[in-house]
């Protein structure tokens, strides 16, 4: 595939801390490329040196093989964490006033339709719900017809509901051939969407890839999860069984011998939690720690 978006060696200084230091990835054209990582990873000050809105302290940017230019932001359409809208401003006012900033714009019937925003086109935004709120930011972010979308963190603070609903209308983009880059720190938010990943800890990319090949790679099938009450205390195990977290885990790619195993050590498996291994798991063995918010 064509690659769209590309950063190299991104560097971005602040007084005392390098908060992105030497980022490179490829983006391929009509593919969603995940962000992964905490707060304070350094994934929203990425994703500003690559929507032009901060600037490099060192490395490339280039966009279809160029270097970008003025004509880069006719092409995007950013959804920010978050976007201040105009008070006492009606939801198609507000569509109405971004499709006015661009010379090709897209049908704005089928992005009210797309990201169903029919039933409340006269509500002032100040009374938007955060999952209607973050829909209007997305049409908002799709009225110029964008070839790249990039999405902050766009389903921060909604309930789990309304994260899904969002998820679907971000399927619906990528199936219409746009190039989406997400960042997250949901992790499974980014195994749905993303074709691709970079995880993403203390401004460096600490692995790259697609998210079944690295899970593959670093662990096997199947992970068995247990309470630390599971176990009698002070008893010898094995050194497959790790304490993680305030649980034990044991990673296997055979269930049953594993099962027959815990059994040998008089392990409760009434409160067993089998599934499979995640890329919040992954983010754990790379990092040391657990994923921080």
């Amino acid at each position: 595939m064509t690659v769209l978006l590309e950063a190299i060696d991104l560097i971005k200084d602040y007084p005392g801390l390098r908060a992105v230091d030497g980022i490179r990835f490829a983006v391929e054209a009509g593919s969603c490329y995940g962000l992964l990582g905490p707060n304070g990873a350094g994934k929203t000050t990425t994703m500003e040196m690559l929507e032009g809105l901060t600037p490099l302290d060192g490395g490339e940017i280039r966009y279809r093989g160029r270097p970008v230019d003025t004509g880069f932001r006719h092409e995007i359409g950013i959804q920010f964490q978050e976007t201040a809208l105009l008070e006492r401003q009606t939801v198609m006012e507000a569509l109405e006033l971004f499709a006015a900033f661009y010379e090709r714009r897209a049908d704005v019937g089928a992005l009210i339709r797309r990201c169903r925003l029919e039933e409340f086109l006269d509500r002032d935004t100040r009374k938007l719900s955060g999952g209607q709120r973050q829909r209007l930011l997305l049409a908002i972010a799709l009225v110029n017809d964008p070839a790249l979308v990039f999405l902050d963190e766009p389903t921060t603070g909604l309930d789990p509901q309304s994260r899904r609903n969002f998820w679907s209308l971000i399927e619906d983009i990528k199936h219409e051939g746009k190039t989406v880059l997400l960042t997250t720190h949901y992790m499974e938010e980014a195994y749905r969407l993303c074709d691709r990943i970079a995880i993403v800890d203390r401004g460096r990319i600490i692995i790259e890839g697609e998210p079944d090949a690295l899970l593959a790679e670093h662990f096997a099938a199947t992970v068995i999860r247990l309470p630390l009450s599971a176990i009698e205390t002070g008893r010898s195990l094995p050194p497959e069984i790790q304490r993680v977290d305030g649980r034990y885990e044991l990673f296997t790619d055979d269930v049953p011998a594993a099962i027959a195993r815990l059994e040998s050590l008089g392990a409760s498996l009434s409160d067993c939690q089998i599934t499979a291994p995640t890329l919040e798991d992954l983010f754990l063995k790379l990092t040391g720690h657990a994923l921080r918010q």
